[in-house]
C-alpha cells in the first residue's frame, strides 16, 4: 500500500469507499426523498466530475479543510458544496506515475462504475451515440436526436488529469453540450497516461482533426472544447494545428483548463485549503509526471500557458470558479491571450468549484448556455 506525502496513512480503494459512503450517508442522514435523491446523485458526481483519484485517506486529519459555503450561490449549489465537503474528494490519492497496474485497476474500476451514469446522460440529453474511428483514433460520435447536418462539428477533449476517464465515462459532459449546442460532437477517446505520453496523446487529437478535414470539413466549420486536463489538451491542440500550418478551429471553449502542470500561480497556494475538489500534491502531481514523460512541468509542450500566442489563437471562452486552485491559471491564460491581441473572454462564477458545469445547478445552466452560444456564434 502506498504512503502519501504527508506521512504514512492507509488508504482504501475509491470504489469501496464510494459504496460505503453512499450506503451509510443515504441511510443515516436523509430526512426526505428529495434529499435522498440529491445526496445519492451528488455522491456519484463527486467521484466522476472531480479530477481523477483512486484512493481516499482513512486517517486524513492532516488534510482536513474548513471550507466556507457562501450564501451568494444558489441553494442547489450550496447543497452540492456541502456534499462535496463531506465527501472529501480532495483527500483522494492517485497512484505513483509509474505504477501501471494501479492506474489500470483504477481506470477499469471507474469505467465499469460509470456505465449507468453514461447511459442516463444519453437518455436525459436525448442524443444518439455511435462508436467510430477517425484517423485511427477511437471516438464517440454524439448527435442530438433532432440533429440535421449543418456542416458543423464540435470536438471534445475530456478531462481526468490526463490519466483517467474516457469518451464513454465523460458522456455526461459531451452529451449535454451536444444538447445545448445542437451540434454533432466528436469526443476523442485518447489513450490516457501513463499508457501514452504527451506527444502520443496530442498526436491522436491531431489525427482526428486531419480525418475531419478529409471528410470535407474546413477549420471554420470545427469548434473545440475541453475541461480540466482536456482544456489543456484543447489549448495545445490549437497551438499544434497553428504551428503545423493546418489553420485553427473557429472557436475553443475551455472549462477550468489545466494549462500549467506545475503548481505556480497565486490561487494554487492561496486557495489550496479552500478547494473542495482538488489537491495538487495528492491528485495532480503524479498525473502530471505520468503525462509529461520527463519534461519539466513548465515546458510549453505540456503546459501550453507558457507558449507564444502572438502568432494566433482561436477565439476563446475560458470559464472557471472562485473556489478552485485553477482560478489563477484561468486568469493567467486570459492575460496571455489578451496581451497577445487574441479574442478571449474570461467568465468566472462566484463560489463555483472545478468543472462545476457538470453539476445540475442554475449556475451550470448559465455557463453551459453561454458556452453553446459562443460556439455557435463563431461557427456561423
Amino acid at each position: 500500500m502506498r504512503k502519501d506525502r504527508h506521512g504514512g496513512s492507509t488508504a482504501i480503494p475509491l470504489s469501496r469507499w464510494l459504496l460505503q459512503y453512499s450506503t451509510t450517508k443515504t441511510r443515516t442522514t436523509m430526512t426526505s426523498s428529495v434529499r435522498f435523491c440529491l445526496r445519492l446523485k451528488l455522491v456519484w458526481l463527486v467521484v466522476f466530475l472531480l479530477t481523477a483519484g483512486c484512493h481516499r485517506s482513512v486517517n486524513a486529519q492532516d488534510i482536513e479543510r474548513e471550507i466556507f459555503v457562501p450564501s451568494t450561490i444558489s441553494p442547489e449549489a450550496q447543497q452540492v458544496l456541502k456534499a462535496m465537503i463531506e465527501a472529501k474528494g480532495y483527500a483522494r490519492l492517485v497512484p505513483a506515475a509509474d505504477d501501471f497496474d494501479a492506474w489500470r485497476a483504477t481506470h477499469d474500476g471507474l469505467e465499469a462504475a460509470s456505465k449507468s451514469r453514461s447511459d442516463q446522460a444519453i437518455e436525459r440529453n436525448k442524443v444518439n451515440v455511435t462508436e467510430a474511428e477517425l484517423g485511427g483514433v477511437p471516438v464517440l460520435d454524439i448527435r442530438p436526436e433532432s440533429w440535421t447536418d449543418n456542416g458543423k462539428v464540435l470536438v471534445y477533449t475530456h478531462g481526468g488529469a490526463y490519466t483517467l476517464f474516457s469518451a464513454r465515462s465523460t458522456l455526461p459532459s459531451s452529451a449535454q453540450m451536444s444538447r445545448a449546442s445542437g451540434l454533432r460532437v466528436i469526443s476523442v477517446d485518447y489513450t490516457t497516461a501513463p499508457f501514452a505520453k504527451w506527444q502520443e496523446i496530442q498526436d491522436q487529437v491531431l489525427n482526428v482533426f486531419e480525418a475531419l478535414l478529409a471528410e470535407g470539413y474546413s477549420m471554420k466549420d470545427i469548434a473545440l472544447y475541453g475541461d480540466s486536463a482536456g482544456g489543456g489538451l484543447a489549448t495545445s491542440t490549437v497551438l499544434n494545428l497553428r504551428n503545423q500550418g493546418m489553420g485553427m478551429p473557429a472557436a475553443v471553449v475551455l472549462w477550468a483548463p489545466w494549462v500549467d502542470l506545475s503548481d505556480a500561480g497565486d490561487t494554487a497556494h492561496t486557495l489550496k485549503e479552500a478547494d473542495p475538489a482538488l489537491s495538487y500534491e495528492r491528485l495532480l502531481y503524479e498525473s502530471a509526471l505520468a503525462f509529461a514523460d520527463g519534461l519539466d512541468l513548465t515546458d510549453q509542450r505540456v503546459s501550453p500557458l507558457y507558449a507564444d500566442f502572438t502568432d494566433g489563437f482561436s477565439p476563446a471562452l475560458i470559464q472557471g470558479g472562485t473556489k478552485e486552485i485553477f482560478l489563477s491559471t484561468a486568469v493567467r491564460l486570459y492575460r496571455k491571450l489578451d496581451e497577445a491581441g487574441q479574442d478571449v473572454t474570461l467568465d468566472i462564477y462566484e463560489g463555483m468549484w472545478h468543472v462545476f458545469q457538470q453539476f445540475p445547478l442554475p449556475e451550470s445552466e448559465i455557463a453551459l448556455r453561454k458556452s453553446a452560444a459562443f460556439i455557435n456564434k463563431h461557427l456561423m
